[in-house]
């Protein structure tokens, strides 16, 4: 991956502007956090041009622009935790982001209508219960997980230090009564401090205008905004706002990016996209490490079956990429253990759509949008979102789907177990014979993953033991520390403390990034 530093790496070769990347995959951050399209970008926009009204330095503006862009990654880690508290996760994350935590009153005022409108009077009752007794420690908890998962993925991206702290401290409150650190005034990152700032302007300015997002601001500071910055940013609001919103936000971000731009190797760019295939397999722990899983059978098969390197290569990170509109979708849906509705199902068929959208965003990754966004068509029509028939079927997205259901059926859903891999491998063929799957493509991924199940890896990173290993796969997947118990026949005393030496090992404290670790490092075959 790219250096720890800001500049242009020498790449000796054809490099790709960084920028243009994570700009299209900020899209994953506004669907994770149930945000409308490009508001990370116009986030970005509103923190960078404040850092330079403040006097930063290009090198400093810099790390406010990549930590703006990626603030709201890591909350796709607490999904689960959220759809599980208080039912549909993106509505909650949109009401939370609206909410001013500084203020008690807001709970009831713009926090609770929200994520009860709609609900049946026992759900609703049960839903103000629970943010009323347990919110603050829920919300801190949720702040945890995505902050460490914002850190996690500006190391795996090789950004600067800065942007690390800063997406670790970015929901941290100025007045040290919120965040997980309990950090206060200036020993907050700045230019998390103006980040936060730029989400909190963008959010409102796109309900209300500048004059809603000005008044958003002045209510925050001394609370949760720093009052310097903010007061900054009120004296140039309509300047700054009307400069965010105009035009194309992708390319805005690439004109406003600080020189010397960062840049990639082009052969980097698969890791790029292997990091951003474990945050959106965060969603659900019944997905972690399904796209990698995918992209290993989809590329081995692809060598197999005589695809030039190129094709090859791109398949990968395709396959890699296939699922990040999954996070677009609620996960009161995708762990709903009965047979969805038909408006449900609608939004599921939908995921391949964002997942192609979000990649045709970016000049490096639009040759991959459309194999990843056909990896649900089948040759008879049937398949979604464009029910495409075999003619217009490449061999690449053939493999791909192939790939995409052994790997779904053989990892456990809400509704299933796991299958055992001959059963899988029987039903692969059930769906050549039906019309649905190619033969040869079917073939390729099942000889694929025969030898993927024969490989068998010695490295314990971190210093994990094997027992620590066996707990962090289930605490990864969301069991509590009782149920580690009761599966490994231990006292839960035991059991957390493995949960607590695994969280010392690897430097985490929320099930996300314990979850994003294992994905890394290749834990949960």
């Amino acid at each position: 991956m790219p250096g720890s530093g800001p500049g242009r790496w020498d790449t000796g070769g054809t490099s790709l502007r960084l920028a243009d990347v994570l700009a299209s995959l900020s899209l994953v951050a506004d669907l994770g956090f149930g945000l409308p399209p490009e508001e990370a970008m116009r986030s970005c926009l509103i923190a960078t041009a404040l850092a330079r009204r403040l006097g930063l330095a290009e090198a400093e503006v810099a790390d406010v622009f990549y930590t703006a862009l990626l603030e709201h990654i890591g909350c796709i880690g607490f999904a689960h935790e959220t759809a599980t508290a208080y039912g549909d996760e993106l509505v909650t994350n949109a009401a939370a982001v609206r909410t001013n935590d500084a203020d008690p009153r807001d709970l009831f005022v713009t926090f609770l209508p929200a994520v009860t409108r709609g609900r049946p009077p026992f759900e609703a009752a049960r839903v103000v219960a629970f943010a009323i007794t347990q919110g603050s420690r829920f919300g801190q908890r949720f702040i945890t997980a995505t902050c460490e998962v914002g850190r996690a993925t500006a190391r795996r991206l090789g950004l600067p230090d800065p942007v690390q702290r800063g997406l670790h401290e970015v929901f941290e409150s100025w007045n040290g009564r919120g965040g997980a650190q309990g950090l206060k005034g200036d020993a907050i990152s700045l230019c998390g401090r103006i980040a936060r700032l730029g989400a909190t302007a963008a959010r409102f300015d796109a309900i209300g205008g500048p004059e809603l997002a000005v008044g958003a601001v002045k209510q925050r500071a001394q609370g949760l905004l720093d009052p310097a910055v903010a007061g900054v940013f009120v004296t140039h609001a309509s300047a700054i706002l009307a400069d965010a919103t105009a035009g194309d936000p992708h390319a805005a971000v690439l004109a406003a990016e600080p020189e010397p731009v960062l840049s990639i190797p082009a052969s980097k760019l698969a890791d790029v996209a292997a990091v951003f295939a474990d945050v959106a397999d965060l969603k659900s722990p019944f997905t972690l490490g399904h796209a990698s899983g995918v992209a290993s059978l989809a590329r081995d098969a692809a060598d197999k079956l005589g695809l030039d390197s190129v094709a090859v290569g791109r398949l990968h990170m395709a396959a890699l990429l296939h699922d990040l509109g999954r996070v677009g979708v609620s996960d009161s849906i995708w762990e709903r253990p009965a047979p969805l509705t038909t408006p449900q199902w609608e939004q599921v068929r939908l995921h391949a759509y964002h997942s192609e959208r979000i990649l045709a965003r970016s000049a490096a990754l639009q040759p991959m949008a459309v194999i990843a966004g056909m990896h649900h068509e089948r040759l008879d029509g049937s398949g979604y979102h464009r029910a495409s028939k075999a003619r217009e079927i490449s061999s690449s997205v053939r493999i791909l789907g192939a790939a995409d259901a052994y790997q779904a059926m053989t990892q456990s859903r809400p509704h299933r177990a796991a299958m055992p891999a001959d059963v899988a491998r029987q039903r692969l063929h059930d769906e050549v014979r039906a019309g649905l799957l190619d033969d040869a493509a079917v073939a390729a991924v099942l000889e694929s993953a025969g030898q993927a199940r024969s490989r068998i890896r010695a490295v314990r990173p971190a210093g994990l033991s094997e027992r620590e290993i066996d707990v962090l796969q289930a605490l990864a997947r969301g069991l509590t520390n009782r149920e580690i118990a009761r599966r490994f026949s231990i006292s839960p005393r035991t059991a957390e403390h493995h949960v607590q030496h695994i969280y010392t090992k690897i430097g985490a404290s929320s099930r996300a990034a314990a979850a994003l670790f294992a994905m890394e490092h290749q834990l949960l075959d």
